[in-house]
């Protein structure tokens, strides 16, 4: 039997159960006193329990409260110097000096692709923000620089004057204050008849209106698309000498070079009729020739009476392949010269020297008005070959011979 229960093991796995060791009798249980219990609350002082958690609950409420309302204020006044949510009606005119910019040169592509080098300016915000706290325009200045930074407003905001309003938001502040918006203050500024391009780039520098050597830069290379311009090569700031149309005009501080020159020709081509234009195809001389005589007759006339007559002396020595003798235009090439020209200028070889060169200049000498272009395009028909200055009258006397010419001159005394 033994064996065969072995067999039956191996085959199931059965094993019988292994005794368990008995336990050793334990000792007997001792039985633990119940603990004393708490004496018990009286119920009022239950009541004053509860009077004080509740009392501590409504000022910690009311607190809460009470700082949520600052904070909600707090909130409002930002959102509305922000938005412009304010009853205040206050306008004022702000000023920002182009000295408080901070001016850096980069590097960019003109309308030809080519590379050059261009400044451009970034606001000062803190100088910003002062100027319009100052002037009742915001309240929070901490603000409107954070606004700044994030809107990059200091790459927006250009110099010049501004006139702004209290209800104006943020955004609308920094809109108004760049170049050409309507908020911004223009300046009057006239230009005689006669100026050069020199002094009316001077003009406007001191005006501040745009920097001299801005404007030299476009007139030499900026485009300017007007017929009368065809035929100028890029490069040379004298190719719009005699199309800056004198007259007076409204100009932004701080505006970009080439719309302040623009507004100059846009003038010009405007002022041009079509009838001066089949004039000027009849003369055979080109816009550009014409503007040159008329330059000169604008420089020589003394008045409007005159100019006609001056016209027809220029074209009758044109003619006759004589040098124009006109000294304004050894003077051009001397624009902070004062008097007559000197001896050393009259002797130089160079093609503004007429006493010397033959016929036109190379260039218009100044910009001349609209009656003294009329007057190289309908000259009188004269047989004049000469004029001098009558000192007495401040008028001009005209010539057939050199005789009767030099015998007036001799009696002037031009020094």
């Amino acid at each position: 039997m033994a064996d065969k229960k072995t067999d039956f093991e191996e085959l199931f796995g059965k094993k019988e159960p292994e005794k368990k060791p008995r336990k050793a009798a334990s000792a007997p249980t001792q039985r633990k006193a119940p603990a004393a219990s708490a004496p018990k609350q009286s119920a009022s002082a239950v009541r004053k329990e509860n009077k004080s958690g509740l009392a501590g609950g409504a000022v910690y409420f009311l607190f809460v409260i009470s700082v949520s309302i600052i904070l909600a204020c707090l909130a409002w006044a930002a959102a509305t110097d922000v938005l412009g949510f304010k009853s205040s009606d206050t306008v004022a005119q702000i000023t920002l000096d182009k000295d408080s910019f901070t001016y850096k040169e980069v590097e960019v592509k003109d309308d030809d692709g080519n590379t050059k080098t261009k400044k451009v300016h970034y606001a000062d915000m803190s100088y910003v923000a002062d100027q319009l706290k100052d002037n009742g325009i915001i309240k929070y200045k901490w603000l409107f620089k954070l606004f700044g930074a994030v809107y990059n407003a200091d790459e927006k905001i250009d110099p010049g004057t501004y006139e702004l309003k209290a209800i104006y938001d943020y955004k609308a502040l920094v809109k108004k204050m760049t170049s050409g918006s309507g908020a911004m203050v223009t300046k009057k500024i006239t230009f005689p008849e006669g100026y050069t391009m020199h002094q009316i780039f001077k003009k406007l520098d001191a005006e501040g209106v745009c920097d001299y050597d801005e404007l030299m830069d476009a007139a030499a290379n900026a485009t300017f698309n007007y017929s009368f311009l065809e035929g100028t090569e890029k490069g040379d700031a004298s190719r719009l000498e005699g199309f800056l149309f004198p007259d007076t005009y409204e100009f932004y501080e701080g505006m970009p070079a080439a719309t302040a020159i623009n507004k100059l020709l846009e003038v010009f081509h405007y002022r041009i009729t079509a009838e001066m234009l089949e004039w000027q195809e009849e003369s055979g001389y080109t816009m550009r020739q014409i503007v040159t005589i008329a330059s000169m007759i604008e420089k020589e006339a003394a008045n409007d009476t005159e100019q006609y007559t001056i016209a027809s002396v220029i074209y009758n020595r044109l003619n006759k392949d004589w040098p124009l003798q006109i000294d304004s235009t050894t003077l051009y090439e001397y624009p902070d010269h004062e008097g007559a020209p000197t001896a050393e200028m009259l002797a130089k070889d160079s093609p503004y020297n007429t006493r010397i060169s033959k016929g036109l200049p190379p260039s218009p000498i100044c910009n001349p008005g609209i009656t003294s272009i009329r007057a190289a395009l309908q000259p009188s028909s004269t047989n004049y070959m000469y004029y001098a200055l009558n000192t007495a009258t401040g008028q001009h006397e005209f010539f057939t011979s050199a005789d009767a010419f030099n015998a007036f001159v001799a009696t002037q005394n031009y020094d």
